[in-house]
C-alpha cells in the first residue's frame, strides 16, 4: 500500500520505507515486515518537528505484516518529545531515538513493539 498526498504538500515531506533488519527469527531481515511513513524531514534528514506541528494530520504510517491487512496510523509526538506510531485501538509503537535518527537509505532505526525492541533498515526515502 502506498500513501498518496495532494500537490499542496510541503516540499519537505518524504515517503520513507523501512524494513525489518536482521534479527534472530529473521537472519536476513524481511521486507514483509515494515512501515511506509510519510513525514517532513529537515535538510539533514531528521524528522522536522515544526513541519510535523503544522501538518500533523498528514504524517501517516502504514504498517505491513505478512498475512495481515495493512494498518494505517499516524506519526505522533508523545509527552517528553519521543515519537511513536499510533493506530486506532492499539498500543503505540514507539520509535527509539527518532529525534536523533537520520531517515536515509541504509540507516537503521529501532522501534519498541509489544515491549520488544526491533531494528528496521531505511530502504528508501523519496520526495512525494
Amino acid at each position: 500500500m502506498t500513501i498518496t498526498m495532494t500537490m499542496q504538500d510541503p516540499t519537505s515531506f518524504r515517503r520513507i520505507r523501512m524494513e525489518l533488519a536482521r534479527e534472530r527469527d529473521h537472519p536476513l531481515g524481511s521486507g514483509a515486515f515494515g512501515y511506509e511513513l510519510v513525514a517532513p524531514l529537515t535538510v539533514d534528514s531528521r524528522i522536522d518537528v515544526d513541519g510535523w506541528r503544522r501538518e500533523r494530520t498528514r504524517c501517516r504510517v502504514v504498517r505491513v505484516r505478512p498475512g495481515e491487512d495493512h494498518v494505517i496510523g499516524h506519526l505522533i509526538r508523545r509527552p517528553g518529545g519521543s515519537w511513536a506510531f499510533r493506530y486506532d485501538g492499539e498500543d503505540d509503537e514507539v520509535g527509539l531515538h527518532f529525534n536523533d535518527e537520520k531517515f536515509v537509505a541504509g540507516e537503521y532505526v529501532s522501534m519498541r513493539i509489544d515491549d520488544e525492541e526491533h531494528t528496521f533498515r531505511v530502504v528508501a526515502t523519496e520526495p512525494l
